[in-house]
């Protein structure tokens, strides 16, 4: 290990970048690090689940109508209780309330609007596997008090900020604010997340491919073909595509943005609209991805250009590598000409 080689917590990293606006008012960089402070007390309880009372599920569902686990209800606490006090935000959203969360009475005019999945991949919970949290952070219209839905249903390219956070063998925390992407890991002996991963580039080159293959019968024949094409890669005397999924789309997106790859939840027969969030988990994605050099499309149009309708709108996804993104796109398109 080099020894001379500079700790950078994300809180120095989070006030550097500020330096480089002269009209920042810091209020977006407190915002960051309160997030990443839930985010150190949201994996300490991670990491002792199995100890305890903390596993299983709550007997709720929630506005999904899916059954809701503990840590899932514990996380989307956390993260309120961090966020609601200090009078930046002006409204909260997240994947487990129906509604928007309005700030405390002389809150509502803070500038900014903060979305969240608090726990993505939470069926993994009980066995152990990689869980994580996703963020998005918009500005609020300034002609509105706060309270108006349309702040919180904005198009995912107007993000100033989204990150996750990646609950794994070690706990990662990776954001961009648009210029660059960083990952941080979570030292447990100082308590900090320390830069490791400075300017995230995802490889244009990627080998690896995501996605459940056990839906295969209701895919559109043009995403058929696709995964056909990637499995034949050493008949064309390629180097073979590997499969892996996670089932967690924190821990297969941070993998591919490491290694490159495409990650891929389309519509299909049983959900003509796909199944994942594009508030909570498809823009903030797209907005890393796009800004580390990678691409994020429905398979139709760049997600980040969808104007979102209603909060828990659903939207399929094509994310990863540009190129693997690019020829995904090109088969769906040249399948449905002929159909």
């Amino acid at each position: 290990m080099n020894a001379h080689k500079p700790l950078i917590t994300i809180d120095r990293h989070i006030l550097e970048g500020e330096k480089k606006h002269p009209e920042a008012t810091g209020e977006l960089s407190s915002i960051l690090t309160n997030i990443a402070l839930a985010a150190k007390v949201i994996s300490l309880e991670v990491n002792k689940a199995g100890l305890v009372d903390i596993l299983g599920y709550t007997g709720d569902k929630n506005v999904q109508g899916e059954l809701v686990k503990k840590l899932d209800v514990y996380a989307h606490n956390v993260l309120l209780t961090t966020l609601d006090y200090f009078g930046l935000i002006a409204a909260i959203v997240s994947e487990e309330d129906e509604d928007v969360i309005k700030m405390p009475s002389g809150h509502h005019q803070g500038k900014y609007i903060v979305l969240f999945d608090p726990l993505d991949g939470s069926s993994n919970i009980d066995v152990n596997v990689s869980i994580g949290t996703i963020f998005s952070i918009y500005k609020r219209h300034p002609e509105n008090n706060g309270n108006d839905i349309s702040d919180c249903l904005q198009k995912g390219a107007e993000q100033v900020a989204a990150g996750y956070v990646l609950y794994g063998s070690s706990t990662i925390f990776v954001y961009t604010t648009g210029e660059g992407v960083f990952g941080f890991t979570l030292d447990p002996a100082v308590g900090e997340f320390l830069l490791s991963h400075p300017n995230i580039k995802i490889p244009n080159e990627g080998r690896i491919y995501s996605l459940n293959e056990g839906n295969y019968k209701y895919w559109n024949p043009g995403l058929k073909k696709y995964i056909k094409y990637l499995q034949d890669a050493v008949d064309r005397k390629e180097e073979p595509y590997t499969a892996r999924y996670i089932g967690s789309m924190v821990a297969d997106i941070h993998r591919n943005l490491i290694y490159g790859g495409i990650f891929i939840y389309p519509a299909d027969r049983r959900r003509p609209k796909g199944k994942l969030r594009l508030m909570y988990e498809c823009n903030p994605m797209a907005f890393i991805v796009e800004s580390a050099g990678g691409k994020a499309s429905t398979g139709r149009k760049r997600i980040l250009d969808i104007q979102p309708k209603k909060l828990h709108e659903r939207s399929p996804i094509y994310i990863g590598s540009a190129p693997m993104v690019d020829q995904v796109c090109k088969f769906i398109e040249e399948e449905e000409k002929t159909n």
